[in-house]
């Protein structure tokens, strides 16, 4: 099968959206009647995402097959509704772990190893392997970072090799920053221009160019940068700020921007109307006017004064889908933990709210707080939604308020607790006494049975399931027949382990917990079930 491949690279600030830019184009053209698949390249040492600091790098997304990755493959499949595999991720720290394990196994043939060409062969070997397995027409490759830094050399030279060797098939896109300072109120190109000439210094001469603003470009201005990289003005593509990131694609289709790239490729569209779901999907979210309140109950909120929502994207995100699936604009407030523990009276707050979320998260700081606002909301009939450490808090909770076993816990807070309702996995508790840190926690897809008359049953409308983890902790089953007489409800158990994955409370509007991230696997045109319970109970309140 013939791929064609579209590097998208940023100028002079990261985190102004080139995984939008990217996961929205790949939209377009999947409208267009093309397969297409998205690469993220990330230029860290780190071998995956699973050990970056959320706060620093965002949410870690976790893919069916168990990698540990940057949050834009999530965005990937929420707009190409489809699942993204380990071969579309990649990081320095990966790429050079490949290359030497390769040498150290004579996988060279005995001779010098050098970091070019070798280091970008390994990116260029990787990128096509990605797109074959997909069976794409497209690859889309977002390279992380900015062109101006040393350490996206190489990927910016396995782009270079890949345009020379095939320039028929290799296309480059800019992402260029347009500010508008308040002091001058005007739209200023520089910035733009030099990321241009500092992408012409590495080998690139951009096909198209991305302007992102505040607004949008102007015709003065996109000739302008028409001008100075030698392009067509309609090959600068306006990509102002917007409500929601779900209207990018339909933006970039008003400008023809799909048309454009299959034009520079000698193709032509397959498909007319296939963007008709998305469009609606967009439609939906515009109409949606009554309010749904949701909570979300965590620590990773702020850096400084700065509130970092990127930590919790995929739950955010998940929220929306339901919302606007059930025609409600959602409004998330951030709760902080740490709050209810400095002053109980703090939790009353949370009568204000339709529902309450407690998302994953690792260590003791807030746990307290999340435990006292999970007892809040089981007490007062709040619809709760407990994902991963957010189900453990409530098992916690539960053997403590109702079995009264006040030093219930789990073990990677308190390892002396007499009551271990949660404890380690098998085999878990050897990789942290070795410090085995990276891709050692259960991560990925796994099976989950689902009880007769359960509130998950009945949301998922399904026996069996296949969800995603991330976590080196579960349920303690030595004290789950207590549990269970006491009125704990396990709706949800992975068959191969006996690992429960789901709890719930009888007689409550819902109240539910999973050991899974269901956020994984939700898409704006495929809400995640359980999200839609959830906010069908929040609604109903």
């Amino acid at each position: 099968m013939e791929q064609r491949y579209i590097f998208v690279v940023g100028g002079v600030m990261s985190g102004v959206g080139k995984g939008t830019v990217t996961a929205s184009l790949g939209r377009v053209l999947k409208g267009k009647g093309y397969k297409v698949t998205a690469i993220k390249i990330d230029p860290y040492i780190n071998v995956d995402a699973g050990t970056m600091n959320p706060v620093e790098h965002g949410e870690v997304f976790v893919t069916l097959d168990g990698d540990e990755t940057d949050q834009d493959i999530g965005n990937y499949e929420r707009f190409l509704d489809i699942d993204i595999y380990k071969d579309n991720y990649m990081t320095t720290g990966r790429i050079y772990q490949s290359v030497i394990e390769r040498e150290r196994n004579l996988g060279y043939g005995g001779r010098c190893v050098e970091v070019v060409p070798d280091v970008p062969n390994e990116v260029i070997e990787r990128i096509k392997r990605a797109g074959e397995k997909a069976e794409a027409d497209f690859v889309l490759i977002e390279v992380g970072g900015t062109l101006g830094e040393y350490q996206n050399v190489l990927f910016l030279e396995a782009a270079r090799l890949m345009r020379l060797k095939d320039p028929e098939h290799v296309r480059y896109i800019m992402l260029g920053y347009m500010p508008v300072p308040p002091s001058i109120g005007e739209m200023k190109t520089k910035p733009t221009q030099y990321a241009i000439r500092t992408m012409m210094g590495a080998g690139l001469t951009p096909d198209f160019v991305v302007a992102r603003s505040e607004q949008m470009i102007d015709e003065p201005r996109r000739k302008k940068l028409s001008f100075t990289c030698g392009i067509k003005p309609e090959c600068v593509i306006g990509s102002p700020n917007v409500d929601s990131i779900y209207k990018v694609p339909m933006m970039f289709e008003d400008q023809e921007f799909g048309d454009r790239v299959l034009e520079s490729f000698g193709l032509e569209a397959k498909a007319s109307s296939a963007m008709r779901d998305w469009r609606s999907m967009v439609e939906g979210i515009e109409a949606a006017k009554e309010e749904v309140k949701i909570g979300v109950v965590g620590k990773y909120f702020s850096t400084g004064d700065f509130v970092l929502s990127d930590v919790y994207i995929s739950v955010l995100e998940a929220i929306k889908h339901a919302s606007w699936a059930q025609g409600k604009r959602p409004v998330i407030e951030w709760l902080n933990a740490e709050s209810y523990e400095k002053d109980i009276d703090n939790i009353k707050e949370l009568d204000d709210l339709d529902g309450v979320v407690v998302p994953g998260g690792f260590g003791s700081r807030g746990i307290e707080g999340k435990i006292l606002a999970i007892r809040y909301c089981r007490e007062n009939k709040i619809p709760y939604f407990g994902l991963c450490y957010g189900m453990q808090c409530a098992v916690i909770e539960y053997a403590r308020t109702v079995l009264g076993w006040e030093d219930a816990n789990t073990t990677e807070i308190d390892p002396e607790s007499t009551h271990p309702v949660i404890d380690f996995m098998k085999g878990q508790q050897e990789n942290v006494d070795e410090a085995r840190y990276g891709g050692t926690m259960r991560l990925g897809g796994y099976k989950c049975d689902l009880q007769d008359k359960t509130t998950a049953k009945q949301a998922y409308g399904a026996s069996q399931v296949t969800e995603r983890h991330r976590h080196r902790y579960e349920f303690n089953n030595q004290f789950r027949k207590d549990l269970e007489d006491a009125g704990l409800v396990f709706s949800g158990v992975n068959p191969e382990q006996d690992l429960v994955e789901i709890v719930e409370v009888k007689d409550h509007p819902f109240f539910v917990g999973v050991q899974f991230h269901p956020e994984f696997q939700s898409r704006p045109l495929a809400p995640h079930p359980l999200f839609m319970a959830f906010l069908r109970a929040a609604i109903n309140q």
